[in-house]
């Protein structure tokens, strides 16, 4: 009976924890959408002033690499990788926006941003699973507890039974 119960618990422990992978991808991605805003406006504005001293952006990050100044040399790098950046989270948002509701998950764990990924986790709040990809979550979780614990179980659960000897 014991087994049993423990069995069930940890199901449900285990459904309440995948449960919430469609609600973290969530909150993950309205965080991917505020750092493509910002790196948006951070290119934005090395593109316009590139324009000003006329130049495009290849040109003036070029200009930058090769100037004698280390400080000039440093932001070039750290431009080109502010670029590299934002091309790759639009492309993962782009991947999000079109992929269903499980091809999200996915997306998401396919290629997570590692700074994005861990500011959501410090800030995440666990959700009520109301849509079906979190219903659907929440009950692979279930049966994948389930039959984890029943399999472990079965494996340490049995003795040998000592025959009586009469």
């Amino acid at each position: 009976m014991f087994r049993r119960t423990l069995s069930l618990a940890i199901a449900l422990l285990a459904a309440l924890a995948a449960s919430q992978l469609p609600e973290f991808t969530q909150q993950y991605s309205q965080r991917l959408g505020g750092a493509i805003d910002e790196l948006t406006r951070v290119v934005e504005r090395f593109d316009k002033d590139s324009v000003a001293v006329g130049e495009e952006r290849k040109g003036a990050l070029a200009r930058l690499a090769g100037s004698p100044d280390e400080l000039a040399q440093r932001q070039s790098a750290a431009m080109a990788a502010n670029i590299t950046r934002l091309e790759a989270l639009q492309a993962q948002q782009a991947e999000m926006a079109v992929s269903g509701p499980f091809r999200r998950i996915e997306a998401f764990l396919s290629d997570p941003d590692p700074q994005i990924a861990k500011a959501t986790w410090d800030s995440f709040e666990p959700g009520v699973p109301a849509t079906g990809e979190g219903v659907a979550t929440g009950g692979a979780g279930f049966l994948l507890g389930g039959g984890l614990t029943s399999l472990l179980g079965r494996i340490f659960g049995r003795r040998p039974r000592l025959l009586a000897v009469r």
